[in-house]
């Protein structure tokens, strides 16, 4: 078996390569991605020299590459992209939208030299898997990529999974997978409960369905479930934007979380082609509408949204009138700032199961005088195990409340329905913490940091509108 350490070595030497290609402008993502479309060459070609079938076409495989040297191997591979991004099946998906991003001969020699000297196909599926999810969460911490918007932090994800319990045999659907991180998650809690090889093999090839509307996302998101040996025929994820599908798919569990913020110019307005939808240009509000569509009733769903979803007015209120009329929101975790890599949104996961109103609503608030950063003080699974036993996943009519008259900042607490009548909005707040900054220099440094490259980034984005003008 592959220990920690041998995982920790190729993950450096992976990242040790990333740096040179960071020095010479190939951005951390571009290097991700075509580290992912070698990888699939490479073990191809690996599988081949075992005696199984290639699934790629003549004339695109690893031996047709590493023939070329110079410039001439940087056309081959070039080549090599377009004709495949053109194949349909698990080849399509993986390539999507596929072009070189490392256009020195030298440097993309360099890749090819460092997949090569590893034997990928053989690797144990947990072992590839996970350091192809180290590679992926390394990218998701690098600011300057902005890939933290596509990497939920997989402790949050372990925790939804955990309480949300999806059972094998189950459909588990992520209209806005990001890197896939819901879907392996819950393959990994749904593989362990039954031996049953009908189970087993509608698990990996039948009940995961994911959908992303960026096309490198697509490649990665794929790619990290190819490695742990899941969709190895059809990948469970296709290029798709969510929002515009008016298909009939519909799912046993939902687990995500979608982009928020305003829907870009250019991308269609979702109420044209969603006609049942209350219309608003709010990516949340949008998917939570969706999200509603496609759980079959009596179907669970845990989700990751922004306080606006649970205060805001108009439309957003009229939205989450119809949640509470016809799903049941048991339950709502408030999460603190400090957990994502992309932002300092204040935001919650909201669970809830289909086909019956809304009565009582459990809160757990794990924000108020909680401070974590990605780089010295990560939220861990440890951090939210109160939150799971509270859940009282399979056994709700056991839960007990923390907050009481005697403990009046217990983080656990029910609202029943007569309360929850009364008010105009969701967001519940009853802690009452006199909050000293216990953050050390280093934490808040990291703090500075963050808002600065937020507001630097903010700032890209208004003069590349405003025509690349500089402000000095």
């Amino acid at each position: 078996m592959a220990t920690q350490k041998t995982e920790d070595a190729l993950l450096k030497k992976v990242w040790n390569i990333a740096n040179v290609m960071s020095a010479a402008g190939v951005g951390f993502t571009d290097y991700i991605t075509q580290l992912t479309y070698i990888l699939f060459l490479k073990m191809d070609a690996e599988k081949e020299e075992l005696g199984l079938k290639s699934t790629l076409p003549d004339g695109c495989k690893w031996k047709d590459l590493i023939e070329y040297d110079g410039d001439d191997l940087v056309k081959e591979y070039e080549r090599i992209l377009a004709k495949l991004a053109k194949q349909s099946g698990l080849i399509g998906t993986i390539f999507t939208k596929a072009s070189n991003k490392i256009d020195r001969p030298v440097h993309l020699k360099q890749v090819l030299d460092m997949v090569s000297g590893e034997n990928w196909y053989m690797m144990e599926g947990d072992f590839k898997g996970a350091v192809y999810e180290g590679i992926l969460e390394k990218n998701g911490q690098d600011k300057k990529s902005g890939a933290g918007q596509y990497f939920t932090p997989r402790a949050l994800i372990k925790a939804i999974v955990d309480v949300v319990n999806p059972q094998i045999g189950e459909t588990v659907g992520d209209p806005c997978c990001g890197t896939a991180g819901f879907l392996l998650a819950a393959y990994d809690h749904m593989r362990v409960q039954s031996k049953d090889s009908r189970k087993q093999k509608f698990l990996k090839n039948n009940a995961l369905f994911g959908a992303d509307n960026t096309a490198l996302v697509v490649t990665l998101a794929s790619m990290n479930l190819y490695l742990h040996d899941i969709g190895v025929e059809q990948s469970p994820v296709i290029y798709q934007d969510s929002l515009l599908d008016k298909s009939d798919k519909m799912f046993d569990v939902i687990m995500t979380n979608p982009p928020f913020g305003t829907r870009p110019q250019g991308s269609g307005a979702v109420s044209a082609v969603r006609t049942e939808f209350i219309e608003t240009s709010d990516n949340q509000v949008n998917f939570l509408q969706h999200i509603m569509s496609i759980v079959k009733t009596g179907g669970r769903v845990g989700v990751v949204l922004p306080d606006s979803v649970l205060t805001d007015g108009d439309s957003t209120k009229k939205v989450r009138d119809k949640l509470l009329k016809g799903f049941n929101l048991h339950t709502i975790l408030r999460l603190p700032t400090g957990i994502f890599y992309a932002n300092g949104v204040k935001t919650n996961v909201l669970f809830f199961d289909k086909g019956k109103p809304t009565k009582d609503i459990w809160v757990y608030d794990y924000r108020t005088g909680i401070h974590h950063t990605m780089a010295q003080k990560p939220m861990t699974r440890v951090h939210l195990d109160e939150f799971v036993e509270c859940y009282c996943s399979g056994h709700m009519q056991d839960r007990t409340e923390t907050y009481s008259a005697k403990n009046p900042n217990g983080r656990w607490r029910r609202f029943t329905a007569e309360e929850v009548a009364q008010r105009e909005d969701l967001n519940f707040k009853w802690i009452d913490l006199t909050e000293e900054d216990e953050r050390t220099v280093g934490e808040i440094i990291d703090d500075m940091q963050e808002q600065a490259d937020i507001i630097n980034n903010a700032l890209t984005t208004l003069r590349s509108i405003l025509g690349g003008i500089h402000f000095d």
